[in-house]
C-alpha cells in the first residue's frame, strides 16, 4: 500500500497553457496533471498582450504560477519598457520575468532591438528581485555576454528548453541560473541535450514541457501537455542510471527555491 512518502510528484517548470492548443481544454489538462502527479506548474508569458490571462490563470488555481515579459522572437508586438514589466510583475502570482533572451535562429539581420529587449527585461528583473526565465538559441556567447553586463547573477534564473552545449549550460549555472531540459531529451538525434542532462548535478537542473510544444516520446508530433513531463523525468533518470523519485523530488525542490513562494 503506497503513502505519502511513496508519492512522486513533479513540477513542470515551463508550460503555456494560454495557447491554442491547449486554452480551451484547461480543466481537462489540470485533470490529467493532478491524475500525473503533476503538481506545480510556471505558466510563461510571452507578450505583454497576454499578462493579463496568465495572472488570472494563476490567480485561480494556487499550484500553476505565472511569468510576465516578451519573447525575443516577436518583432511585431508591443515593446516593454521597463515600468511595463514591473507594474505587470508586481503581483505574488508572478513568479518570475520572461520569457526573454536571444534568438538568432528564426531571424536574422540586425537584431539590436533583440538585445536591448533583452537587457530590459534583466533591469526589470532585478527592480522586482524576481528571477529570469531565458530563451536562447544560436545566440550563447551574446546571451552569457549581456547576462553578465547586467548583473543578472543578482536574481539568476533558468536557462529553459537548454539546447546548447555543457560549457555554456556551466557558464549560466555559474551565475545562478538553473538548466531546465524539455522534450527534446527524448528525441533521437538529441546528443548534445543528452549530454548536459547526464553530466549537469540535479542540484542544478529543473524539468519542463514548454507545452504545447516539443511533446516528448512517445507523443513526438503531438500537442504537448504538462502531465507529459513525467517522460522528461524518466529520460533524465535512464541517463544518470538514478531513480525517478530522485530527479522528480530534485527537480520539485529546485521548482520551489525558485519560485521563492513553496506553498
Amino acid at each position: 500500500m503506497s503513502t505519502k512518502m511513496d508519492l512522486i510528484e513533479y513540477a513542470d517548470s515551463h508550460c503555456h497553457l494560454n495557447y491554442d492548443g491547449l486554452s480551451h481544454k484547461t480543466e481537462e489538462i489540470i485533470r490529467r496533471m493532478k491524475e500525473s502527479n503533476v503538481n506545480q506548474a510556471l505558466n510563461v508569458c510571452t507578450t505583454l498582450e497576454e499578462s493579463k490571462s496568465v495572472l488570472e490563470m494563476a490567480k485561480r488555481h494556487d499550484f500553476i504560477y505565472a511569468s510576465v515579459g516578451v519573447h525575443p522572437d516577436y518583432n511585431e508586438c508591443q515593446e516593454p519598457s521597463i515600468k511595463d514589466l514591473v507594474t505587470r510583475g508586481n503581483h505574488k502570482e508572478i513568479v518570475a520575468i520572461g520569457e526573454t533572451g536571444l534568438d538568432y535562429f528564426r531571424l536574422k539581420g540586425d537584431l539590436e532591438w533583440q538585445r536591448t529587449r533583452f537587457r530590459t527585461h534583466i533591469r526589470a528583473a532585478r527592480e522586482l528581485n524576481k528571477p529570469l526565465i531565458i530563451h536562447t538559441r544560436n545566440s550563447p556567447e551574446d546571451t552569457i555576454r549581456i547576462l553578465k553586463e547586467e548583473n543578472a547573477r543578482d536574481v539568476g534564473g533558468v536557462m529553459h528548453c537548454f539546447t546548447e552545449s555543457l560549457e555554456v549550460a556551466k557558464k549560466a549555472i555559474d551565475m545562478g541560473f538553473l538548466i531546465s531540459i524539455s522534450g527534446i531529451v527524448t528525441f533521437k538525434k538529441a546528443e548534445q541535450v543528452k549530454h548536459v542532462a547526464k553530466n549537469v548535478n540535479l542540484e542544478h537542473l529543473m524539468i519542463e514541457t514548454d507545452s504545447p510544444f516539443l511533446a516528448p516520446v512517445p507523443f513526438r508530433g503531438k500537442t504537448n501537455e504538462p502531465s507529459y513531463v513525467v517522460h522528461v523525468a524518466d529520460k533524465i533518470a535512464s541517463l544518470k542510471n538514478i531513480s525517478v523519485k530522485n530527479v522528480a523530488q530534485h527537480t520539485m525542490d529546485n521548482f520551489l527555491n525558485f519560485i521563492k513562494c513553496a506553498r
